[in-house]
């Protein structure tokens, strides 16, 4: 299959691949985040939204929500399920804001689809320009030198009288600013079982390089990957949750 074609054919099954993701408590966490280190406005965009379950999270959380994605079938069903939002077909690379944002996140490690390094610094930059004064930016991301290419994320669900197994896990070969997640999906109906495979290109970086890419423009706390309390990173783990402060 080609780049992104298991998004963009099996869009569809989206939401059963995350189904095991907490949305109200990342959500929550990132509005705590917002109370503790933002400026308090109310005007939300979540970058790399799919199909809006975050968008509408924060929508019933009071704020003015809003996304973007690349993905025209994931903005459809995300326009399905916040109707009240605005969405836009955009690559977070150089994407604009008719109005400055208050809060902008970027979940499921989605910042990583920036490609390389050169992308990563052109998605900081416009995050930046897109951000009003003391504005927030959340997102979590992955080191890439504590990358295991064996471990595999996986989780099975049911829709109708089909049984699914996904699985996903994260491959870097050692040197240079590009890792791939690799992503699979097994279907059985009535005994007859179908997969699909893909990988999709995405940028390496250590937290060590991200800070140090983000150090000029914005304020950078690092924190555990935990969505249920609010503590520092503790230099080991190979996730991590990163609250920026516009400088």
């Amino acid at each position: 299959m080609t780049t992104n074609a298991l998004y963009t054919d099996l869009s569809g099954y989206y939401d059963l691949m995350c189904a095991d993701i907490d949305y109200p408590a990342q959500s929550q966490m990132l509005r705590r985040l917002h109370q503790l280190f933002g400026n308090q406005g109310r005007r939300h965009l979540d970058l790399a939204c799919g199909s809006g379950p975050h968008v509408r999270h924060f929508i019933d959380m009071g704020f003015a929500s809003s996304g973007l994605d690349l993905n025209q079938p994931m903005l459809e069903l995300a326009r399905q399920r916040c109707p009240e939002a605005q969405f836009s077909l955009q690559d977070m690379r150089s994407f604009a804001v008719a109005e400055a944002q208050d809060l902008i996140t970027c979940f499921l490690y989605s910042l990583h689809y920036c490609g390389d390094l050169a992308g990563l610094g052109a998605c900081l930059g416009r995050v930046h320009a897109a951000l009003s004064p003391a504005g927030l930016f959340c997102f979590n991301a992955v080191d890439k030198t504590r990358i295991d290419n064996c471990s595999w994320a996986r989780h099975t669900a049911v829709q109708g009288d089909s049984q699914f197994v996904f699985s996903s896990g994260w491959h870097y070969q050692g040197q240079g600013d590009r890792q791939s997640l690799r992503l699979a999906i097994e279907k059985t109906t009535q005994g007859v079982t179908q997969s699909w495979e893909d990988e999709h290109p995405m940028v390496a970086v250590d937290f060590a390089e991200l800070q140090q890419l983000l150090a000029p423009d914005f304020e950078v706390h690092v924190l555990a990957h935990d969505y249920q309390k609010i503590e520092p990173w503790d230099g080991q783990a190979g996730n991590a949750l990163f609250v920026c402060v516009k400088k």
